[in-house]
């Protein structure tokens, strides 16, 4: 290695020990590097989908971090770990990128069970902080004197835990923490003329720190005032600094503010994060990036590349045209009731395009609220706007609700307000595995009480539902629906907000689902009538509360089947087990679940792992009915 950096030969990520060996290119070598990181994201992502715009904005900035970190030693933590991609490859991973979400393959964000270097699972925003500080907090308890770096995005500032973590950081004078952020949108520090520019570049310099460090030991050396001339000189230097420009909310908080810097410079980044080690106390660096560097379409169109499909690489454009999806049906169909309603207010948490919100916004927006990666707050403020009388409507996926779970219920449910929920990305959602399958809405929203739930199974479904949660029921009201575009095989005519008794030849099966499985569940019917195997279908719309009539019905089956793509415990298949015991039914009754994580794959093939496609479905009731044939 040292060999080919004297010769100054062009290296490649294959010739590399890494992380190891970053820290003995020279910075010609490592720009180069990073030329072939972009390349080699493009070409991936082009392939796999992903994240890519993020990726691209902080290829140096992960260069520097590893060329002047330990890791695994020294601790990274990623803060919605979409923008690691760059981590990965720098941590021996590049061999293995072409799997990138893939089934099988490398995560889409950091996981410890994958390498040393994942430091903690990261899904979610605006956790990196806390989980830093927790981190180094141990590393004190354990004698440690390694380095904890938070990597966090310019979002991650609309969220509140990270300002409770900011909060809670600088308890202790000595501390190796550093948190880093890539700020590629907003400027967040601003510098007050000429002067203010120059006092900032002075205060970032290492000689800077290095001689006001070397003063301040002297000083108190000096007998009997040298410790009070010591910090005379330090207040007096934040009293002018003060006066002359606005210290920062970090500064505030404790921590020693520099920034900002270049974040696609090496040299910049290299010399700001070594004058943050040498601090030993809390560091807060400021970083600027360009989202999407390096790749024109992403440049321009960094959200539109924040998440994409498979794309040309030439062009810039998807491989698959965008159309119609459960989200854009959502999204149109409530424009179209806010059009005679004034009363309807949209409120999204910096999911505007993902939720299909874009079309209420651009209509309506005075009443359409982006309230950033700030779940908790969106519902409570969507609770402060029923009790005036309006109707709010917060679209979310799944996975972020999750995180509001307090704000439902001692917000919104003990009151009685009503508040609508469009719960996007229920289910499976595939290559994002664990962190963002829609999997816990269901045996989260079934513990609140005064809340209803819908399920629908179609687009045509899905608008019946919004009009009656919007103005039939009272309380919370969710409406939830799959990630994609509706993939419908049944007859139409059976749709309802309520449920559909789906009768075959006279059978004493009955099969029970929701949402779009029922189509899995309407073939695997007809799979099941070719063999001569006759059952009946439920197909629940409204899933809960469930009518204590309908119980009464289904128990007269021998055998029932409830199919059910949620999490096992707390689930609708669980409550209709309860009913139906506590009704005295002796026939038949099992449930197929989800139960645990589901790890990344597509969703085709998760929902076959899982028992829930068609073919899945039908083995199971023939083996059901084999078993009963025997006995």
């Amino acid at each position: 290695m040292n060999e080919m950096i004297n010769e100054g030969s062009r290296i490649s990520l294959s010739d590399l020990d890494l992380p190891k060996d970053l820290k003995e290119l020279t910075l010609p070598q490592c720009k180069v590097l990073c030329g072939e990181i972009r390349n080699l994201l493009i070409s991936t992502v082009s392939k796999t989908g992903g994240h890519l715009a993020s990726n691209l904005g902080v290829v140096e900035l992960t260069m520097a971090i590893h060329r002047n970190f330990d890791s695994p030693d020294d601790k990274i933590v990623w803060d919605v770990g979409h923008q690691a991609y760059v981590h990965k490859i720098l941590t021996g991973r590049a061999d293995k990128l072409s799997t990138l979400r893939q089934e099988n393959g490398i995560s889409g964000f950091p996981k410890p069970e994958e390498s040393v270097h994942d430091t903690f699972i990261s899904g979610h925003s605006t956790t990196s902080v806390s989980v830093a500080c927790g981190i180094a907090e141990a590393m004190e308890l354990q004698g440690r004197d390694n380095y904890t770096v938070a990597v966090i995005g310019d979002g991650a500032m609309t969220g509140g835990m990270f300002y409770e973590a900011m909060n809670n950081c600088c308890r202790k004078e000595k501390s190796n923490l550093i948190v880093i952020l890539n700020d590629n949108n907003m400027s967040i520090s601003k510098s007050v003329g000429s002067l203010g520019q120059y006092l900032t570049t002075l205060c970032n310099t290492e000689k800077y720190f290095d001689t006001k460090r070397k003063v301040e030991k002297n000083l108190t050396k000096v007998p009997v005032v040298g410790t009070k001339m010591a910090k005379g000189m330090k207040y007096a230097k934040d009293a002018i600094k003060s006066t002359i420009f606005e210290r920062t909310m970090f500064e505030d908080m404790g921590f020693i503010y520099l920034g900002p810097v270049n974040g696609h410079s090496l040299t910049e980044l290299e010399a700001v994060i070594r004058m943050a080690k040498t601090c030993h106390k809390p560091v807060f660096i400021h970083v600027k990036t360009t989202k999407g560097k390096g790749y024109l379409p992403a440049e321009k169109n960094p959200g539109e590349y924040h998440g994409i499909s498979k794309f040309d690489i030439v062009t810039g454009n998807p491989e698959v045209s965008a159309g119609d999806s459960y989200s854009t049906t959502f999204g149109k169909e409530l424009v179209e009731l806010a059009e005679k309603d004034e009363r309807i207010c949209a409120i999204t948490a910096a999911m505007k395009y993902g939720t299909g919100l874009q079309f209420f916004g651009k209509r309506f927006p005075e009443r359409f609220y982006d309230v950033g990666i700030a779940e908790q707050h969106a519902v409570t403020f969507a609770g402060g706007l029923a009790s005036m009388g309006q109707i709010p409507v917060f679209a979310v996926y799944s996975t972020f609700l999750q995180r509001s779970y307090d704000q439902l219920i001692h917000d919104v449910a003990i009151g009685k307000l009503h508040v609508v929920l469009g719960i996007d990305r229920a289910g499976i959602v595939g290559e994002d595995g664990e962190t963002h399958q829609g999997l816990f809405d269901v045996s989260m929203l079934t513990s609140i009480p005064n809340t209803v739930i819908y399920s629908p199974s179609c687009y045509d479904e899905l608008r019946l539902c919004m009009k009656k949660a919007i103005y039939e029921d009272k309380g919370l009201a969710a409406v939830r629906y799959p990630r994609g575009a509706e993939n419908v095989s049944f007859n139409r005519n059976y749709i309802s907000t309520d449920h559909v008794l789906v009768h075959g030849e006279k059978s004493d099966t009955l099969i029970i689902t929701y949402g779009r499985i029922y189509n899995e569940a309407y073939k695997a019917q007809s799979l099941l009538e070719a063999d001569g195997i006759h059952c009946d279908i439920l197909k629940l719309t409204k899933i809960y509360p469930i009518a204590q009539e309908l119980i009464n019905e289904v128990k007269e089956y021998k055998r029932i089947v409830f199919f059910e793509e949620a999490q096992k415990n707390g689930s609708i298949s669980s409550i209709v087990g309860d009913m139906l015991m506590e009704r005295g039914y002796r026939g038949d009754y099992t449930r197929i679940a989800i139960d645990g994580f589901v790890k990344q794959a597509s969703v085709a093939s998760a929902l076959s792992k899982l028992g829930l496609s068609c073919e899945k479905m039908a083995d199971y009731i023939r083996r059901r009915s084999m078993t009963d044939a025997e006995t």
